[in-house]
């Protein structure tokens, strides 16, 4: 089978390239090894509750520009609920409320007087300018003062992240930090410029779909139709003449113009070791320690806590088991029977990857009691499930702007060939589908234009490739 371009991999990533390349006119097919598309962005229906197994929500200024060509269901959107009127961090072995509003963290008494006005210093502390790279704690320590770094910034990055601020690169994870200290020489003085200039930060305000997080992929998914063959696995690309060839487990091989590995690091290393040796290297130094997912429902009289924000995290030096949990059901409505409430802890990562291995009635157990120590949660929940991701989310650590490089790199070195995926520039969803959106410009730029197979040849070819198990 001849096609313009194979995306290997159908998370959001390479569903967005795959359908975006298609709008476009050329010949395209998706090919996952899995039965199900989406990656880790999986939602299901359990007793009037929804699980999401991987991400929970969707930032809109990132990834509303880019929705509209992909998908239309907005009537099933839901904004996040204004029940959420705190955000919690954990200290000392209890949670403190920090209300949502920007001024919150220097009219709260989570940090000390000292720890405030060390904080507004940042203002007057001296750029360090270029250098060796820093870490995320090292960078903020500098700029904002220990207390800051070790109790707001690494439980956000625990979070985000599920790394910790010790290890992962500031520049690869919050490069606009270092922009704003490059150009203004402080964070708190470019913000402070770009307000009164009227280019405000743009707002982190959160959504997702009635449905959750799955709804997105099941919706390219059905634009793919049978451009999409699930339940297949690549096991080799070679260079061809005219572009690369494709050999599939069991499903015979398919001839490709241009391909896009759309897959796990570890698994894009694989494929590239055969093909561009720089970029195998670099993408299998990427590590995604495991994590473990628990979802918890309980009746609401079951747990003493308001509830009344997104969640809660926990700093390294807490030495929790759990580095953070959502409130499900506050957060976007139809995640819970009415009264009735859901609550997800998230275990393992960076931070403890043996964690995220233990079964799930020992992750139960764990959670159950966080639950009970923190929210005041009685007697046995409803609903209990475990999600286990042997590979969780790509660490971002010091040295990973040069092993992008490197991976950027391979469309040089091998003509029509392109990665995309959350290791190269940004984990979230709303960055899955914006790179998805670049890595489909490039490869459009790279094969000169529309199909030379053309939409109706695409359609009836691709059904030559058959759903094999792998």
């Amino acid at each position: 089978m001849d096609v313009d371009v194979a995306v290997i991999g159908a998370g959001i990533s390479g569903l967005s390239t795959a359908v975006d390349l298609a709008r476009r006119g050329h010949g395209v097919i998706a090919i996952e090894r899995h039965a199900r598309p989406g990656g880790k962005a999986q939602s299901e229906r359990i007793d009037g509750f929804l699980m999401e197994h991987g991400p929970s929500s969707v930032v809109a200024a990132g990834a509303t520009p880019l929705l509209p060509q992909y998908f239309t269901a907005e009537h099933d959107r839901v904004d996040l609920e204004p029940g959420v009127r705190r955000r919690y961090l954990m200290a000392d072995g209890r949670l403190h409320g920090i209300a949502v509003h920007p001024l919150a963290f220097l009219t709260s008494n989570f940090l000390s007087t000292r720890g405030r006005l060390r904080l507004l210093a940042e203002a007057i502390v001296p750029s360090r300018g270029a250098g060796t790279e820093e870490t995320v704690a090292a960078f903020c320590r500098r700029r904002f003062g220990h207390e800051f770094a070790d109790r707001v910034i690494d439980p956000l990055v625990g979070g985000m992240f599920a790394g910790t601020a010790e290890s992962l690169s500031v520049a690869a994870t919050f490069p606009r930090l270092v922009e704003l200290e490059s150009n203004y020489g402080s964070i708190l003085r470019g913000v402070f410029i770009g307000r009164v200039s009227g280019k405000r930060m743009p707002a982190r305000r959160l959504f997702s779909w009635r449905d959750g997080i799955g709804t997105l992929p099941t919706a390219l998914a059905a634009q793919l139709g049978s451009r999409l063959k699930v339940g297949v696995t690549v096991r080799r690309i070679a260079a061809h003449p005219h572009g690369f060839v494709l050999t599939t487990a069991g499903a015979g091989s398919t001839r490709a113009r241009a391909v896009v590995i759309a897959t796990q690091p570890h698994v894009a290393a694989e494929l590239l070791a055969n093909v561009d040796a720089t970029a195998a290297k670099a993408a299998a130094q990427i590590a995604a320690p495991p994590i473990a997912v628990v979802f918890l429902g309980y009746e609401r009289a079951q747990i003493a806590h308001p509830l009344d924000g997104i969640g809660y995290l926990a700093s390294t030096g807490e030495h929790r088991r759990v580095n953070g949990s959502l409130f499900c059901s506050t957060m976007f409505r139809y995640r819970a029977p009415d009264g009735f409430v859901s609550l997800a802890a998230y275990i393992g990562g960076d931070r403890a990857p043996e964690l995220a291995r233990l079964a799930p009635d020992e992750l139960i157990d764990i959670a159950r009691h966080e639950f009970a120590m923190l929210l005041g949660a009685r007697g046995e929940p409803v609903l209990a499930r475990v999600r286990h991701w042997p590979r969780g989310l790509p660490q971002y650590r010091v040295g990973h702007r040069e092993l992008v490089a490197a991976l950027n790199g391979i469309s040089e070195r091998q003509p029509g060939l392109f990665l995309t995926g959350n290791y190269l520039d940004g984990v979230s969803v709303a960055a899955c589908i914006a790179h998805g959106r670049k890595t489909a410009d490039a490869v459009d730029a790279q094969l000169g234009g529309p199909s030379t197979f053309g939409s109706f040849h695409q359609d009836h070819t691709a059904g030559r490739l058959k759903d094999t198990g792998s």
